[in-house]
C-alpha cells in the first residue's frame, strides 16, 4: 500500500526531488544490505532463522506506518532506514529457512511461489490504496496509517504460524571455524555475485519507473494501479519462471532476464505515450518472474547448506550495497540529462552484466527437475 505511493508523496506533497529520492532509496536499501549479511551468518552460527525473522518483521511493521507524520524528506529518510533495518535483519534468515525446508529438485519452484506470493499481496495492497484515494476520499497520509492493519496480522501469522523446527532439523549450528563471513562459500559463488553486482549498479530504485510512468502521461491517483498490474505480472510468472530453472538450469533464466530487463529500460528512454509504459511495465513483470526467485535458488545450488546464510547475506549486501550507488547515479542522470538517458545507462549495464554471467561465472546446466 505504501511503496507505490512513496516517491509520489516525496514530490508532490513534501517537494523532493528525484536525486534526493534516489538517496532516500539507496541509503535504505544499502542499510538493510549491511544488516543481511550479517543476520545471515548469525543465524548461521546459532542454527537458529525464526527468531531474527520475528525480529525484522516487527521492525518493519511497528515503523512503517509512521510515514503518515513526516513532514520533511529528512524525516522520511530516518522511517525508510528503520523499516530496511527490519528487512535486513529478516531477509537472509528467512531466505535460508526456504532453503532448507524443500528438496533440491523443488527449489526454483519454491522460491519462485515466495516471490509469487509476496507479488501478489503488492497486487491487493496498492489496489486497496487507489480505491480508498479514488472512491473513499482518504488522503495519502491516511492509507499509511491504515497499511499497519495488514502489517499487524502478518506478523501475527508469522510468529503462530510458522514453524523452524521440523523444516531446519538438519541445521546445526556451524563451528567457530568455519564461521567467518566469507569462508567456504566457494569460487563459482563469488564469480556470480560479482556479475550480480554489476547488473545491480544498473538497476535503480522502481520509484523511478513510477516517476517515468507520470511523465509519460499516467496521473497519480493510478499510480497504485500500474503498481498492482506489475505485481500482477510478477505473481503470475515467477513459479513458473522457478519451476522451469528446476528443469533447464537457473543460468538460461537469468540470462535471459538481464536481457529483457535491458530491452524494457531502453522501451522506457524512447517511450512518449501512457500505453507505453503499461506495456514496459508487463515485461519488466515479466523479468521479474524470470529471475527473482530463480537468482536466489541458484545461491542455494552453489554453497553448503550450513553456509546458506551467510551466502544469502553476501548476496543481499551485493544487492543492497549495488543499490546505493545505482539509485544516485541514476538520479543524479535524471536531473542533468533527462531520464531517457538514464534509462539508457541502466540498460547498458544489465546487458554488461548478461554477457558477464555467459562468458566468466561457470555454472553448468543442471536439469534437476523434468516436469512443470
Amino acid at each position: 500500500m505504501i511503496y507505490p505511493l512513496l516517491p509520489l508523496f516525496l514530490s508532490s506533497v513534501i517537494g523532493a526531488n528525484a536525486s534526493f529520492i534516489g538517496a532516500i532509496e539507496g541509503f535504505a536499501e544499502s542499510t538493510a544490505a549491511l544488516l543481511k549479511l550479517f543476520s545471515g551468518w548469525w543465524s548461521d552460527k546459532i542454527g537458529r532463522r525464526k527468531p531474527l525473522v520475528v525480529l525484522g518483521y516487527g521492525i518493519a511493521s511497528f515503523v512503517r506506518p509512521f510515514t503518515a507524520l513526516a513532514q520533511t524528506a529528512t524525516q522520511v529518510l530516518v522511517i525508510r532506514v528503520t523499516d530496511r533495518v527490519g528487512k535486513g535483519l529478516r531477509s537472509s534468515p528467512r531466505d535460508a529457512l526456504l532453503a532448507d525446508s524443500v528438496e533440491p529438485s523443488q527449489r526454483g519452484r519454491a522460491f519462485g511461489f515466495h516471490s509469487a506470493a509476496d507479488n501478489a499481496g503488492a497486487v491487493v495492497g496498492p489496489l486497496a490504496a487507489f480505491a480508498l484515494i479514488k472512491w473513499g476520499g482518504v488522503s495519502l497520509r491516511s492509507v499509511f496509517w491504515i497499511a499497519a492493519i495488514p502489517a499487524v496480522i502478518a506478523f501475527i501469522v508469522l510468529v503462530v504460524v510458522v514453524k523452524e523446527d521440523k523444516a531446519n532439523a538438519p541445521l546445526k549450528a556451524v563451528k567457530p571455524e568455519e564461521a567467518q563471513f566469507g569462508r567456504n562459500l566457494g569460487k563459482k559463488f563469488w564469480a556470480y555475485l560479482a556479475v550480480l553486482l554489476l547488473f545491480t549498479l544498473g538497476n535503480s530504485t522502481d520509484a523511478f519507473l513510477l516517476l517515468r510512468a507520470h511523465e509519460l502521461g499516467i496521473s497519480i491517483a493510478f499510480a497504485p494501479i500500474v503498481w498492482a498490474f506489475l505485481n500482477l505480472v510478477k505473481s503470475s510468472t515467477g513459479v513458473l519462471g522457478g519451476a522451469l530453472s528446476d528443469r533447464i538450469g537457473r543460468k538460461p533464466l537469468i540470462v535471459g532476464g538481464w536481457l529483457l530487463y535491458a530491452a524494457v529500460y531502453y522501451g522506457f528512454a524512447r517511450a512518449n505515450a501512457p500505453w507505453h509504459a503499461w506495456a514496459l511495465f508487463a515485461g519488466y513483470g515479466i523479468f521479474y518472474g524470470m529471475t527473482e526467485g530463480v537468482e536466489k535458488a541458484l545461491v542455494a545450488d552453489v554453497v553448503p547448506a550450513h553456509r546458506r546464510g551467510a551466502a544469502f547475506g553476501w548476496f543481499n549486501l551485493a544487492i543492497g550495497l549495488g543499490a546505493l550507488p545505482a539509485s544516485l547515479m541514476f538520479g543524479a542522470i535524471w536531473d542533468r540529462s533527462g531520464a531517457p538517458t538514464a534509462f539508457l545507462f541502466g540498460a547498458g549495464l544489465a546487458l554488461m552484466a548478461a554477457v558477464g554471467l555467459v562468458f566468466f561465472v561457470p555454472i553448468e546446466r543442471k536439469p534437476v527437475n523434468s516436469a512443470l
